[in-house]
């Protein structure tokens, strides 16, 4: 059994990265928090960038554990609006932001905007004592509409539209959802990694 322990505190994040393990055909990887995660000192998410952030933080993290350790950073991009939220996905609307705090602007920010295209971008990387092992990136194209539809995901789902699905995100089954999303493609390639060479 390989253990990954994974630098979240977001259950939803959490969620998804075990059921990833076992949609994909992994049940000898197993995911666990890095242990202690809330007590331990954060690094500074000032990445540009959602590859930096996430090499940031599963190499500051890697340090408090024996296992491997791996980092998301994850968000969404609108064209209308120069590639924002971006890395400032999480707290669009203000540091704590919830989600729907985050909601309400971006479909302020959009209204009477007729570009709604965007995408839901998601890099994984993985490290172990300070060493990093490697990188992981998935993308999923959308739109953005402003009624939330559907009661499952997280974050901006309700309002991602995505087209093959005729559907939001937030309207999709978890795993119908996992074998297309940004956090999907990028856990599945870490997932195979980690298993040809952990």
């Amino acid at each position: 059994m390989i253990t990954l322990r994974c630098a979240t505190t977001n259950p939803g994040k959490l969620r998804e990265f075990r059921a990833a393990a076992a949609h994909f055909g992994h049940g000898n990887i197993a995911i666990e928090p890095v242990q202690g995660l809330g007590g331990l000192p954060a690094p500074v998410e000032d990445g540009q960038t959602f590859e930096e952030n996430a090499v940031k933080k599963a190499l500051h993290y890697s340090a408090y554990a024996e296992e491997p350790v791996f980092a998301d950073d994850s968000g969404l991009e609108v064209d209308a609006l120069g590639g924002a939220p971006g890395v400032y996905s999480a707290r669009f609307a203000g540091e704590g932001a919830t989600d729907a705090a985050n909601n309400q602007l971006l479909v302020e920010r959009l209204r009477g905007v007729e570009d709604r295209t965007a995408r839901f971008v998601c890099v994984v990387a993985l490290a172990r004592a300070g060493e990093l092992l490697g990188v992981f990136r998935g993308s999923v194209e959308g739109r953005i509409v402003d009624e939330p539809c559907g009661p499952h995901g997280f974050g901006y789902d309700p309002h991602f539209f995505y087209p093959p699905f005729g559907a939001t995100f937030g309207m999709a089954e978890p795993a119908r959802k996992m074998d297309v999303s940004h956090r999907g493609q990028a856990l599945r390639a870490m997932l195979a990694w980690a298993e040809a060479h952990l």
